[in-house]
């Protein structure tokens, strides 16, 4: 009976030296296999950013390659990380999904902060400040004046922007379309009597001199900053603010917000 109890005792050692073995060679190989977002984009040599057509911060010039605020920035990290830059436009409205599925590195195009964002990603400190403003055309936007004078119109915003969120929470009639271009389109066209775009495109894109002459800017609806947005508690955040502060010291961020006309965040 006793040699039968040691050998079981022998067993039951070995079976949990085997377990314990296992278990932490399992821990090992998934710490092991489970790099970082800043060391897969330096293996793969390849920054993917999401983007949508989005003037100045994201658009095509006469040579079919993104240019704009936010495209030469990027390129500029990517010449910081040594990788190339990769734009892929995107649905805005499946952003995160696009973000969490690894399909991009990061979302980068004018990026509003908010709840929503900060919730479904890591965002960089803001380098940029917008607002949400309503574009109509010029005989109508000198007749508004607040909140109150919006109340019957028709507008259309970006699906997923912040322009969309600024309608909801103003309670306002609005349809969305794909692009903030789309909704420049749908007023010009008179399909709706207004649209919310961040004030960075209607500087841009309205008023004498741009394929929007008869439109211009009228009610400010939201004060808003600007963010670079990677997955949740990714360490490519922390390098990004890095080479943010080195772009604010060094002129870059100065020198391409004089080009195109986008306020920097203080």
């Amino acid at each position: 009976m006793k040699m039968i109890k040691k050998v079981l005792a022998v067993v039951l050692a070995c079976i949990t030296v085997c377990v314990c073995f296992v278990g932490c060679s399992a821990k090992n190989s998934s710490k092991d296999s489970a790099s970082s977002d800043y060391e897969n984009i330096k293996a793969k040599g390849e920054l993917v950013v999401g983007i949508t057509d989005f003037a100045p911060m994201d658009y095509k010039d006469e040579n079919g390659n993104w240019t704009g605020f936010d495209a030469e920035l990027a390129n500029k990290l990517g010449e910081k990380l040594g990788v190339n830059v990769k734009f892929v436009e995107i649905d805005w409205d499946n952003k995160f999904i696009e973000l969490s599925t690894g399909s991009i590195d990061c979302l980068w195009n004018g990026l509003t902060i908010t709840d929503e964002v900060t919730n479904n990603s890591s965002v960089t400190e803001a380098y940029a400040k917008n607002q949400q403003i309503v574009v109509a055309k010029k005989d109508l936007a000198s007749t508004l004046k607040s909140i109150d004078d919006l109340k019957n119109l028709t507008f259309a915003v970006e699906n997923g922007s912040a322009g969309q969120a600024a309608a909801a929470d103003n309670g306002l009639n609005a349809t969305g379309v794909t692009a903030q271009s789309d909704a420049l389109l749908e007023v010009a066209s008179g399909s709706v009597d207004a649209c919310i775009i961040d004030s960075t495109m209607a500087t841009a894109m309205t008023g004498e001199g741009t394929d929007y002459a008869d439109l211009t800017s009228s009610v400010v609806l939201v004060d808003e900053q600007y963010g670079i947005s990677f997955r949740k508690n990714s360490d490519m955040v922390e390098k990004t603010n890095a080479y943010l502060q080195e772009f604010k010291s060094d002129g870059t961020l100065k020198a391409l917000s004089e080009k195109y006309g986008v306020q920097l965040a203080e």
